[in-house]
């Protein structure tokens, strides 16, 4: 298939049928009898009979409760966990011992060097007279910097789609190559017929990742070519998904927020004119309006959510998985379980409900001493979630600055203006101050420590009135771009499955008998 941009887009001769309007539809959909409540903005397609509600009731009358099925054999469960404790725990000497670097890092946070790739770097450190020694940190995608990315942007739409652009195909676009992009992705946001009713209404979920996982898994079934390597078909699929990852989370919390919280449902298509920021915006709220420095400052954030190196959790998980020769879908899906994850995507939801501990906790947030004293309980495990940490600050990588925080920190500013949340600023910029000097004094400190973008990602959010259960969400709707770059360069260049070592400490045992067994 010739992967060179023609009159049907970037997919080739056969990229007609994928970008027409219905391209989805060239699998049957599912067929289920209709009937029920008409859902409004919905192009007046009624509910098929069966979706969830609230309260599921049993023959009876009774309320069923989630896996009441099960309650018969839930005490087995708890019996048989003192066996995985016993044979699955691992000493952490042992990972000295035998010379393991556990998560893949070194004691210092350096990670293992794995691969090799042309689509981002993130630099940290620097050399001065032969001495590595802490720097502010850079983000560059395909060698230029997400601050001048964001500068060369200002005053223009489609912020997102450019570094999108960039990452997939290795150059900045010119003008008329991004509006063509842009006409190619906004193409892209349709779905199957019947998609949102049929797939994304069913067995609503409050983890809206899950969600996205099993939409993601369940379009594969609608592509007559899921499983073709080829690299206009990958990319194809990526633009579609990266097209439609917005509609995913949005529809998908819509379903949740009405089945589950009994509040109202309203599903707005999008606009293929308006950018990944505007459509968001656009499909989440009631009326479909936004600010311009609304959609500003969501473009931003998408931009720097993009891509952040081949080492990350989910990153890396998208290349292991292609490794293996599976599908894009299946790559995706992983890459969203990963990222799910509390440890890697769900960072700014910690932040948030610290900050919100210690708004509950302080007779006044203007109180230096009062504040400095509760951030050191965090730091001592006496306080929030008892862990010992102030989330948002330091990073696994970054030194002394996280080059995303500093330049979104200036859009939170003029957003918090815009919406009077001047004195809830007042607070991050107190915490960003005091905590790196509170972590340095309490812990040993190979670098230096700063606040990273999760600090204030969560903050803006809230600002934009994006509920919680959709930040980590939003997160993918960014970061599809990076992981479908990453893909095709490992379907490319490696051509190898991912297969590390590990040594076996299980030693060997003789078999007895099952009449012999204690």
């Amino acid at each position: 298939m010739n992967a060179v941009p023609n009159q049907y887009g970037f997919f080739g001769q056969d990229g007609r049928k994928f970008l027409q309007r219905m391209s989805w539809g060239v699998v049957p959909c599912f067929r289920r009898q209709q009937g029920g409540t008409e859902v409004p903005g919905c192009s007046q397609r009624k509910l098929p009979d069966g979706l969830p509600s609230e309260r599921k009731l049993t023959a009876m009358g009774k309320e069923q409760l989630p896996m009441d099925h099960l309650q018969n054999v839930m005490g087995y469960f708890d019996q048989q966990q003192p066996l995985c404790a016993e044979h699955d725990r691992i000493s952490k000497d042992l990972y000295k011992e035998f010379g393991v670097k556990a998560g893949l890092r070194d004691e210092n946070g350096k990670g293992v060097l794995a691969g090799l790739t042309n689509i981002s770097d993130i630099r940290a450190f620097q050399y001065v007279d032969g001495v590595k020694k802490p720097a502010d940190g850079q983000l560059l995608y395909r060698g230029y910097d997400v601050k001048d990315l964001i500068r060369g942007s200002s005053g223009s739409r489609f912020a997102f789609e450019e570094a999108g652009y960039l990452l997939l195909f290795g150059e900045l676009p010119t003008q008329e190559k991004l509006e063509e992009f842009c006409r190619v992705l906004g193409e892209c946001r349709t779905m199957p017929t019947n998609f949102t009713r049929d797939v994304i209404m069913k067995a609503p979920s409050h983890d809206i990742m899950n969600s996205m996982a099993r939409s993601v898994l369940t379009l594969a079934s609608y592509d007559p070519k899921a499983g073709d390597l080829e690299i206009s078909n990958v990319l194809r699929q990526s633009i579609q998904l990266a097209g439609i990852f917005p509609m995913l989370a949005v529809y998908s919390y819509h379903a949740y927020n009405h089945y589950e919280k009994d509040g109202s449902m309203y599903i707005h298509r999008p606009d293929p004119e308006l950018s990944t920021a505007e459509n968001f915006l656009r499909m989440l709220r009631p009326d479909m309006k936004y600010t311009e420095l609304e959609a500003r400052v969501l473009d931003v954030a998408l931009l720097l959510h993009a891509e952040h190196g081949g080492g990350n959790n989910s990153t890396f998980t998208t290349r292991v998985v292609t490794s293996s020769g599976t599908d894009t879908y299946s790559a995706m899906a992983a890459a969203l379980c990963s990222l799910k994850g509390p440890r890697h995507g769900g960072a700014n939801l910690m932040v948030m409900q610290m900050m919100q501990n210690i708004r509950e906790n302080l007779h006044d947030t203007e109180d230096d001493e009062e504040l400095e004293a509760y951030l050191k309980k965090l730091l001592h495990g006496e306080a929030f979630d008892r862990k010992g940490l102030i989330y948002g600050m330091g990073h696994a990588v970054y030194s002394l600055s996280d080059p995303r925080e500093v330049v979104f920190k200036g859009y939170v500013e003029q957003l918090a203006h815009e919406k009077g949340r001047d004195k809830d600023l007042a607070l991050y910029n107190k915490i960003e101050h005091m905590a790196p000097q509170l972590i340095a004094e309490e812990r040993k400190i190979f670098k230096g420590v700063s606040p990273n973008v999760d600090f204030y990602s969560g903050f803006v959010y809230d600002m934009l009135g994006i509920p919680m259960e959709l930040y980590t969400p939003l997160f993918a709707v960014a970061r599809v771009m990076g992981w479908s770059a990453h893909r095709i360069e490992e379907l490319l260049s490696a051509n190898k499955i991912i297969r590390p070592a590990y040594k076996s400490l299980g030693g060997t045992h003789e078999y007895i008998r099952r009449n012999e067994r204690e």
